[in-house]
């Protein structure tokens, strides 16, 4: 397909010229066409160095699709065992099919891509699937065989993986992130038979889902964390998060480093411990997840002095998300120093045309964005965590309320009373302003989205007291109840027991 001849509004052959399919990047080109603007998306990323083929829609909106329907195949199996419970009985043993899910999960990846191509044709966006990259001042080369103009430039290529640099990492290993794509989820569907004993090196979020995932269908897992578990998320969550797992089965290793693979039919993985002891141990599919790199290199972005940092390629943006280059933005996971989701990405990537074509001046607000983490026992957070708030702000001045919950659900299974766990931390000068939630438990990310606006409005834990919840549902019987104690609260007839709905 080549691009529409006809000059645009100001005389180039694009208002605007998106390289990348990211979420933030298709976001922003359908707005922009929504006001009348001539926009052009070039999107072309290699697959995976085992042949996984990258879907439009860019490496965050495709992991979620795909990290949502695997966790709830890890949930359906937790369902069915509390089913007896409920009354239901079974004829024959319930197993799980590997390729069932695979074929399923596959298809409606592509499915949905087909319709983000389907979406930007009636939006009037010109879509090309070809490698863009930037050869002169308002100019992009396309597969080098074509040079285009464009007013404005949008870079949205997303990001891929660190390699451990040791042998066989490359050979063996899936990949968390690969050109753009997502390559622990996307590789790991890849794979035509169960995945088998899986060692998930890194403790980044995907890796703890997926890890949560395979032990969920019944498969052996370890995670090797490299460095931490869940880095720049409240620590003390993420412990919780790390005992339920080992509850559940999963096995972790700290303070160790994978030195080198050799395929012998298994992965034969050595792992040398701080003191310098060695192991080796045999695993079916290792996981990397250690770590991630915009996709920046090779686009151009030398050639016209866009600024960024040469160890991450991370762009350097100001609030506006625009580069050093004044024609030049970036919107998602190739910025620099800033969160990146899919909502986010796209909320960016929305105000960024606005601000552009249609008169306005939001600017997107990068505080206070909800995340989930989609584990067995989700865990979801919007604003600081305890760490970050006591270093902002000071020890004394911050409370932290919490409370574990069970719930009505789980009661009849007789599930774990004190999995679930919820936290809110207040800023006391500010009339206990929340300044971070904290919630891990079912749905937690459903639960959380609502408080997440109400923090963008500076919600007050008098406000939180306020509230009237809706029974039964999990948000009262974790941060509402909350409502009802106060710091220093004793209860059971004022025996000394401290409330299980208490301060730090």
């Amino acid at each position: 397909m080549d691009p529409p001849a006809g000059p645009s509004l100001g005389g180039f052959d694009f208002d605007l010229l998106v390289i990348g399919g990211g979420s933030g990047g298709l976001a922003v080109a359908k707005e922009a066409a929504g006001l009348r603007r001539k926009v052009l998306i070039l999107d072309l990323a290699a697959p995976s160095t085992r042949g996984t083929q990258r879907e439009l829609g860019g490496s965050t909106f495709n992991k979620d699709t795909i990290r949502k329907f695997l966790q709830q195949a890890s949930l359906l199996g937790k369902a069915i065992q509390d089913s007896n419970k409920y009354g239901w009985r079974f004829i024959d043993d319930v197993s799980h099919g590997w390729s069932d899910l695979v074929e399923a999960v596959q298809g409606k990846v592509k499915a949905r891509s087909l319709e983000l191509k389907r979406e930007l044709k009636s939006c009037g966006v010109f879509y090309l699937e070809a490698r863009g990259e930037i050869v002169a001042p308002h100019t992009v080369e396309v597969n080098k065989k074509q040079s285009l103009t464009a007013e404005t430039l949008v870079i949205a290529t997303g990001d891929r993986p660190y390699h451990l640099g040791i042998p066989g990492d490359k050979e063996h290993c899936l990949s968390r992130w690969m050109n753009c794509s997502v390559m622990l989820f996307d590789d790991l569907l890849s794979l035509l038979h169960p995945p088998g004993r899986t060692l998930v090196v890194g403790g980044s979020a995907e890796g703890l889902e997926c890890a949560g995932f395979l032990c969920g269908l019944g498969y052996p897992v370890t995670v090797m964390l490299q460095p931490d578990l869940l880095e720049g998320l409240d620590q003390k969550m993420a412990q919780k998060i790390e005992n339920h797992m080992l509850v559940a089965g999963v096995d972790f290793i700290c303070n160790c480093s994978l030195t080198k693979q050799v395929s012998r039919g298994r992965l034969s993985v050595t792992v040398v411990s701080k003191e310098g002891q060695t192991k080796q141990d045999d695993f079916d599919t290792v996981l990397l997840t250690v770590g991630r790199k915009a996709c920046t290199s090779g686009i151009g972005l030398e050639r016209v002095g866009v600024q960024f940092n040469q160890d991450t390629g991370r762009i350097l943006v100001n609030e506006k998300d625009q580069t050093s280059v004044d024609y030049i933005y970036a919107i998602g996971s190739v910025q620099h120093g800033r969160p990146s989701t899919t909502g986010l990405s796209v909320h960016a990537g929305t105000l960024l045309a606005c601000r552009l074509y249609g008169g306005e001046n939001t600017l997107c607000d990068y505080t206070n964005v909800p995340a989930v983490v989609l584990t067995p026992l989700e865990y979801a957070a919007c604003g600081l965590s305890e760490e970050k708030a006591n270093l902002m702000f000071g020890k004394d001045n911050i409370e932290v309320y919490h409370n574990y919950y069970w719930p009505l659900e789980w009661t009849l299974p007789a599930r774990n009373k004190n999995s679930c766990y919820v936290k809110v931390i207040c800023y006391i000068p500010e009339n206990d302003r929340v300044v971070g939630l904290h919630i891990m438990g079912p749905n937690a990310g459903d639960v959380l989205q609502g408080f997440a606006t109400a923090m963008k409005c500076g919600l007050t834990k008098r406000q939180l007291d306020a509230t009237v919840g809706i029974s039964p549902s999990s948000a009262q019987v974790s941060i509402l109840f909350l409502s009802l104690f106060h710091k220093n609260v004793w209860i059971l007839n004022q025996k000394s027991v401290p409330s299980v709905f208490d301060t730090y």
